[in-house]
Protein backbone atom coordinates (compact mmCIF):
# COMPACT_ATOMS: atom_id res chain seq x y z
CA UNK A 1 0.00 0.00 0.00
CA UNK A 2 2.75 2.08 0.91
CA UNK A 3 5.52 2.37 -1.86
CA UNK A 4 8.64 4.98 -1.10
CA UNK A 5 8.19 5.86 -5.24
CA UNK A 6 4.89 6.88 -4.79
CA UNK A 7 5.78 10.00 -3.42
CA UNK A 8 6.73 13.00 -5.40
CA UNK A 9 10.27 14.19 -5.13
CA UNK A 10 11.20 16.41 -1.53
CA UNK A 11 12.13 19.22 -3.88
CA UNK A 12 8.26 19.95 -5.68
CA UNK A 13 6.71 18.52 -2.68
CA UNK A 14 8.60 21.39 -0.81
CA UNK A 15 7.48 24.28 -3.68
CA UNK A 16 4.04 23.18 -3.39
CA UNK A 17 3.51 23.86 0.55
CA UNK A 18 1.20 26.87 0.99
CA UNK A 19 -0.69 27.25 4.26
CA UNK A 20 -1.31 31.32 4.30
CA UNK A 21 -0.76 33.61 7.29
CA UNK A 22 -1.91 34.08 10.62
CA UNK A 23 -3.79 37.45 10.87
CA UNK A 24 -2.25 41.20 11.66
CA UNK A 25 -0.80 40.94 15.02
CA UNK A 26 -3.30 43.26 16.50
CA UNK A 27 -5.75 40.77 15.19
CA UNK A 28 -4.28 37.92 16.88
CA UNK A 29 -3.92 39.75 20.46
CA UNK A 30 -7.41 40.83 20.20
CA UNK A 31 -8.76 37.34 19.27
CA UNK A 32 -6.78 35.80 22.15
CA UNK A 33 -8.29 38.13 24.89
CA UNK A 34 -11.31 37.47 23.58
CA UNK A 35 -10.87 33.66 23.82
CA UNK A 36 -9.96 34.06 27.18
CA UNK A 37 -12.56 36.25 28.49
CA UNK A 38 -15.32 33.77 26.78
CA UNK A 39 -14.58 30.85 28.77
CA UNK A 40 -12.60 32.27 31.97
CA UNK A 41 -15.65 31.06 33.85
CA UNK A 42 -16.38 27.98 32.75
CA UNK A 43 -16.02 25.63 36.47
CA UNK A 44 -17.11 22.85 34.44
CA UNK A 45 -15.13 19.30 34.45
CA UNK A 46 -12.63 18.15 37.59
CA UNK A 47 -8.92 18.24 38.35
CA UNK A 48 -7.10 15.11 37.72
CA UNK A 49 -6.51 13.37 41.05
CA UNK A 50 -5.35 9.50 40.14
CA UNK A 51 -1.93 11.23 40.13
CA UNK A 52 -1.51 12.70 43.91
CA UNK A 53 0.88 15.48 42.93
CA UNK A 54 -1.80 16.94 39.99
CA UNK A 55 -4.85 16.84 42.60
CA UNK A 56 -3.24 20.32 44.42
CA UNK A 57 -4.01 22.21 40.92
CA UNK A 58 -5.59 25.38 41.45
CA UNK A 59 -8.25 24.50 39.54
CA UNK A 60 -8.98 28.08 38.01
CA UNK A 61 -5.69 28.67 36.64
CA UNK A 62 -6.60 30.17 32.92
CA UNK A 63 -3.57 30.79 30.31
CA UNK A 64 -3.99 31.02 26.39
CA UNK A 65 -0.85 31.58 24.26
CA UNK A 66 -0.37 31.74 20.25
CA UNK A 67 3.20 31.37 18.85
CA UNK A 68 3.35 32.02 15.17
CA UNK A 69 5.89 30.77 12.89
CA UNK A 70 7.19 34.25 12.40
CA UNK A 71 8.27 34.64 15.70
CA UNK A 72 5.62 36.48 17.31
CA UNK A 73 3.87 35.16 20.13
CA UNK A 74 0.88 36.28 22.03
CA UNK A 75 -0.13 35.22 25.88
CA UNK A 76 -3.51 36.19 27.87
CA UNK A 77 -4.28 34.76 31.34
CA UNK A 78 -2.11 32.11 33.09
CA UNK A 79 -0.01 31.67 30.63
CA UNK A 80 3.75 32.16 32.24
CA UNK A 81 2.74 29.45 35.62
CA UNK A 82 4.71 26.27 35.44
CA UNK A 83 2.46 22.65 35.07
CA UNK A 84 3.81 18.91 34.28
CA UNK A 85 3.47 18.68 30.37
CA UNK A 86 2.49 14.72 31.07
CA UNK A 87 1.12 13.34 27.46
CA UNK A 88 1.55 16.08 25.78
CA UNK A 89 5.64 15.25 26.07
CA UNK A 90 4.34 12.03 23.94
CA UNK A 91 4.32 14.57 20.36
CA UNK A 92 7.21 15.83 20.65
CA UNK A 93 9.32 12.33 21.99
CA UNK A 94 7.77 10.56 18.89
CA UNK A 95 9.81 13.62 16.82
CA UNK A 96 13.01 12.89 18.17
CA UNK A 97 12.69 9.40 17.87
CA UNK A 98 11.49 9.64 13.93
CA UNK A 99 14.23 12.11 12.87
CA UNK A 100 16.48 9.02 14.85
CA UNK A 101 14.61 6.27 13.37
CA UNK A 102 13.03 6.95 10.24
CA UNK A 103 9.66 7.09 8.54
CA UNK A 104 9.44 3.55 7.86
CA UNK A 105 11.03 2.26 11.16
CA UNK A 106 9.01 4.30 13.11
CA UNK A 107 5.56 3.24 10.95
CA UNK A 108 6.59 -0.42 11.41
CA UNK A 109 8.36 -0.45 15.26
CA UNK A 110 5.63 1.77 16.69
CA UNK A 111 2.79 2.30 14.56
CA UNK A 112 0.63 5.54 13.44
CA UNK A 113 -3.08 3.78 13.51
CA UNK A 114 -5.59 4.74 16.09
CA UNK A 115 -6.50 1.85 18.44
CA UNK A 116 -9.92 3.38 19.31
CA UNK A 117 -9.44 2.71 23.35
CA UNK A 118 -8.49 4.50 25.90
CA UNK A 119 -4.90 5.90 26.21
CA UNK A 120 -3.87 3.37 28.32
CA UNK A 121 -5.80 0.27 27.10
CA UNK A 122 -3.82 -3.25 27.71
CA UNK A 123 -6.51 -4.61 25.54
CA UNK A 124 -5.47 -2.80 22.54
CA UNK A 125 -2.17 -4.38 22.69
CA UNK A 126 -3.80 -7.76 22.37
CA UNK A 127 -6.07 -7.47 19.90
CA UNK A 128 -3.16 -5.70 17.62
CA UNK A 129 -0.63 -8.54 18.24
CA UNK A 130 1.50 -6.72 20.44
CA UNK A 131 2.01 -3.87 18.07
CA UNK A 132 1.70 -0.37 20.47
CA UNK A 133 -0.48 1.22 17.45
CA UNK A 134 0.67 4.62 17.88
CA UNK A 135 2.96 6.97 20.14
CA UNK A 136 0.45 8.76 21.18
CA UNK A 137 -1.32 6.50 23.66
CA UNK A 138 0.86 4.99 26.62
CA UNK A 139 2.12 1.97 24.97
CA UNK A 140 3.38 3.62 21.76
CA UNK A 141 4.62 6.25 23.88
CA UNK A 142 6.79 4.15 25.82
CA UNK A 143 7.91 2.15 23.29
CA UNK A 144 8.86 4.96 21.33
CA UNK A 145 10.88 6.16 24.77
CA UNK A 146 12.45 3.08 24.80
CA UNK A 147 14.27 3.84 21.45
CA UNK A 148 16.15 7.27 23.12
CA UNK A 149 19.73 6.50 22.15
CA UNK A 150 22.58 6.19 24.70
CA UNK A 151 24.03 3.49 26.91
CA UNK A 152 22.51 3.73 30.57
CA UNK A 153 19.69 5.98 31.57
CA UNK A 154 20.80 8.81 32.16
CA UNK A 155 22.21 9.23 28.49
CA UNK A 156 18.84 8.38 27.22
CA UNK A 157 17.30 10.93 29.83
CA UNK A 158 19.71 13.25 29.07
CA UNK A 159 18.10 12.59 25.20
CA UNK A 160 15.14 13.04 25.51
CA UNK A 161 15.51 16.60 27.93
CA UNK A 162 17.88 18.25 25.65
CA UNK A 163 15.21 17.62 22.93
CA UNK A 164 11.97 18.76 24.79
CA UNK A 165 14.21 21.98 25.33
CA UNK A 166 15.48 22.94 22.21
CA UNK A 167 11.56 22.54 21.16
CA UNK A 168 10.62 25.12 23.83
CA UNK A 169 13.73 27.23 23.00
CA UNK A 170 14.86 27.04 26.71
CA UNK A 171 16.16 25.02 29.03
CA UNK A 172 13.33 22.74 30.63
CA UNK A 173 13.29 20.88 33.92
CA UNK A 174 11.70 18.06 36.15
CA UNK A 175 9.13 18.89 39.03
CA UNK A 176 11.16 16.39 41.34
CA UNK A 177 7.18 16.08 43.71
CA UNK A 178 5.46 15.56 40.07
CA UNK A 179 7.97 13.06 39.14
CA UNK A 180 8.02 11.12 42.83
CA UNK A 181 4.19 10.97 42.68
CA UNK A 182 3.68 9.17 38.86
CA UNK A 183 6.66 7.05 39.87
CA UNK A 184 4.87 5.65 42.65
CA UNK A 185 1.67 5.17 40.71
CA UNK A 186 2.67 4.11 37.43
CA UNK A 187 1.92 -0.22 38.25
CA UNK A 188 0.16 0.12 34.92
CA UNK A 189 2.54 1.35 32.76
CA UNK A 190 5.17 -0.58 34.03
CA UNK A 191 2.89 -3.84 33.35
CA UNK A 192 2.56 -1.83 29.57
CA UNK A 193 6.15 -2.16 29.27
CA UNK A 194 6.35 -6.16 30.42
CA UNK A 195 4.02 -6.92 27.70
CA UNK A 196 5.39 -4.80 25.04
CA UNK A 197 8.70 -6.13 25.84
CA UNK A 198 7.25 -10.07 25.82
CA UNK A 199 6.45 -8.96 21.97
CA UNK A 200 9.32 -7.92 21.30
CA UNK A 201 8.26 -4.47 20.47
CA UNK A 202 10.73 -2.74 23.10
CA UNK A 203 14.24 -0.82 22.45
CA UNK A 204 15.72 -1.18 26.28
CA UNK A 205 14.87 -2.54 29.52
CA UNK A 206 11.74 -2.00 30.53
CA UNK A 207 11.38 -1.03 33.79
CA UNK A 208 14.48 1.88 33.06
CA UNK A 209 12.38 2.70 30.15
CA UNK A 210 9.40 3.42 32.62
CA UNK A 211 11.41 5.51 34.61
CA UNK A 212 12.55 7.71 31.41
CA UNK A 213 9.16 8.20 30.41
CA UNK A 214 7.77 9.01 34.14
CA UNK A 215 10.13 11.84 34.05
CA UNK A 216 9.69 12.78 30.39
CA UNK A 217 5.53 13.66 31.74
CA UNK A 218 6.79 15.50 35.06
CA UNK A 219 9.06 18.11 33.15
CA UNK A 220 7.57 21.75 33.53
CA UNK A 221 6.28 23.63 30.68
CA UNK A 222 3.61 26.76 30.33
CA UNK A 223 0.92 27.21 27.97
CA UNK A 224 3.86 29.69 25.88
CA UNK A 225 5.76 27.01 26.20
CA UNK A 226 3.36 24.52 24.28
CA UNK A 227 2.89 27.24 21.58
CA UNK A 228 6.63 27.57 20.75
CA UNK A 229 7.15 24.02 20.92
CA UNK A 230 3.76 23.45 18.24
CA UNK A 231 4.87 26.39 16.28
CA UNK A 232 8.45 24.33 15.58
CA UNK A 233 6.14 21.95 14.21
CA UNK A 234 4.15 23.98 11.97
CA UNK A 235 7.56 25.49 10.93
CA UNK A 236 9.14 22.53 9.35
CA UNK A 237 11.05 22.13 12.21
CA UNK A 238 12.60 25.58 12.98
CA UNK A 239 11.96 26.90 16.36
CA UNK A 240 10.80 30.37 15.99
CA UNK A 241 12.51 32.28 18.37
CA UNK A 242 15.76 30.43 18.59
CA UNK A 243 16.31 30.21 14.80
CA UNK A 244 17.37 26.84 15.68
CA UNK A 245 16.78 23.47 13.29
CA UNK A 246 14.65 21.23 15.80
CA UNK A 247 13.69 18.29 13.42
CA UNK A 248 13.29 17.71 9.54
CA UNK A 249 10.29 19.02 7.97
CA UNK A 250 9.47 15.68 6.59
CA UNK A 251 9.75 15.00 10.81
CA UNK A 252 7.14 17.32 11.45
CA UNK A 253 4.63 16.20 8.93
CA UNK A 254 5.13 12.84 10.34
CA UNK A 255 4.59 14.00 13.59
CA UNK A 256 1.35 16.02 12.57
CA UNK A 257 -0.24 13.01 10.94
CA UNK A 258 0.13 11.10 14.12
CA UNK A 259 -0.88 13.65 16.00
CA UNK A 260 -4.19 14.19 13.53
CA UNK A 261 -5.15 10.15 13.86
CA UNK A 262 -4.66 9.98 17.70
CA UNK A 263 -3.61 13.09 19.56
CA UNK A 264 -7.01 13.22 21.75
CA UNK A 265 -7.47 9.51 21.72
CA UNK A 266 -10.58 7.92 20.85
CA UNK A 267 -12.06 11.20 20.90
CA UNK A 268 -9.75 12.30 17.74
CA UNK A 269 -12.04 12.29 15.39
CA UNK A 270 -14.75 14.39 17.48
CA UNK A 271 -11.94 16.85 17.66
CA UNK A 272 -10.43 17.00 14.02
CA UNK A 273 -14.81 17.31 13.13
CA UNK A 274 -15.07 20.47 15.42
CA UNK A 275 -11.69 21.83 15.81
CA UNK A 276 -9.27 20.91 12.59
CA UNK A 277 -5.83 20.58 13.92
CA UNK A 278 -3.75 18.10 14.94
CA UNK A 279 -3.53 18.57 18.95
CA UNK A 280 -2.35 16.35 21.97
CA UNK A 281 -3.53 17.08 25.45
CA UNK A 282 -2.22 16.30 29.31
CA UNK A 283 -4.04 15.60 32.02
CA UNK A 284 -2.26 18.31 34.07
CA UNK A 285 -4.84 20.30 32.01
CA UNK A 286 -2.10 21.63 29.49
CA UNK A 287 -3.35 21.45 25.77
CA UNK A 288 -1.66 22.27 22.18
CA UNK A 289 -2.96 22.68 19.02
CA UNK A 290 -1.20 23.18 15.69
CA UNK A 291 -1.68 25.16 12.00
CA UNK A 292 1.02 23.98 9.81
CA UNK A 293 2.60 27.17 8.24
CA UNK A 294 1.05 29.42 11.00
CA UNK A 295 1.48 28.57 14.22
CA UNK A 296 0.45 26.83 17.72
CA UNK A 297 -1.92 27.65 20.48
CA UNK A 298 -1.04 26.28 23.68
CA UNK A 299 -3.39 26.38 26.77
CA UNK A 300 -3.42 25.23 30.13
CA UNK A 301 -6.77 25.08 32.45
CA UNK A 302 -6.25 22.08 34.97
CA UNK A 303 -10.55 21.16 35.24
CA UNK A 304 -10.70 18.56 32.12
CA UNK A 305 -13.54 16.77 30.75
CA UNK A 306 -14.15 12.69 30.78
CA UNK A 307 -11.79 11.74 28.70
CA UNK A 308 -8.63 13.46 30.03
CA UNK A 309 -8.94 16.60 28.21
CA UNK A 310 -9.02 20.35 29.18
CA UNK A 311 -12.66 21.58 29.27
CA UNK A 312 -11.41 25.55 28.48
CA UNK A 313 -8.91 24.85 26.09
CA UNK A 314 -10.61 22.82 23.96
CA UNK A 315 -13.70 25.29 23.80
CA UNK A 316 -11.18 28.14 23.16
CA UNK A 317 -9.00 26.12 20.60
CA UNK A 318 -12.19 25.90 18.98
CA UNK A 319 -12.94 29.25 18.89
CA UNK A 320 -9.82 30.36 17.40
CA UNK A 321 -9.62 28.19 14.94
CA UNK A 322 -12.33 29.46 13.18
CA UNK A 323 -11.44 33.08 14.17
CA UNK A 324 -7.81 32.80 13.59
CA UNK A 325 -8.58 30.58 10.06
CA UNK A 326 -6.53 27.74 11.62
CA UNK A 327 -8.54 24.60 10.56
CA UNK A 328 -6.88 23.08 8.40
CA UNK A 329 -10.13 21.94 6.51
CA UNK A 330 -11.59 25.28 6.04
CA UNK A 331 -11.98 26.35 2.53
CA UNK A 332 -13.76 29.18 0.59
CA UNK A 333 -14.47 28.89 -3.22
CA UNK A 334 -13.10 31.35 -5.20
CA UNK A 335 -14.74 34.42 -6.89
CA UNK A 336 -15.33 34.98 -10.44
CA UNK A 337 -12.64 37.51 -10.71
CA UNK A 338 -10.30 34.24 -8.90
CA UNK A 339 -10.78 32.13 -11.39
CA UNK A 340 -10.75 34.82 -14.67
CA UNK A 341 -6.66 35.23 -13.11
CA UNK A 342 -5.96 31.46 -12.49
Amino acid sequence: MHIEGDSAPTALQAAAVSTGSLPDRERVRSLLAEAHERYNDDVSGEVADYIPALAGADPDLFGLSLAGVDGGVFSSGDAQVEFSIQSISKAFVFALIDQLLGHDTVRRNIGVNNTGLPFNSVMAIELNHGSPMNAMVNAGAIAATSFAPGGDVESRWEFILDGLSRFAGRELVIDDEVYRSESASNGRNRAIAGLLHSYGAFGADPDSTVDVYTRQCSVNVTAEDLAVMGATLADGGVNPLTGEKVVDASVCRDTLAALAAAGLYERSGDWLYEIGMPGKSGVSGGLVTISPGKGALGSYAPRLDPAGNSVRGQRAAHFLSGALGLNLFASHPQTPADRSTS
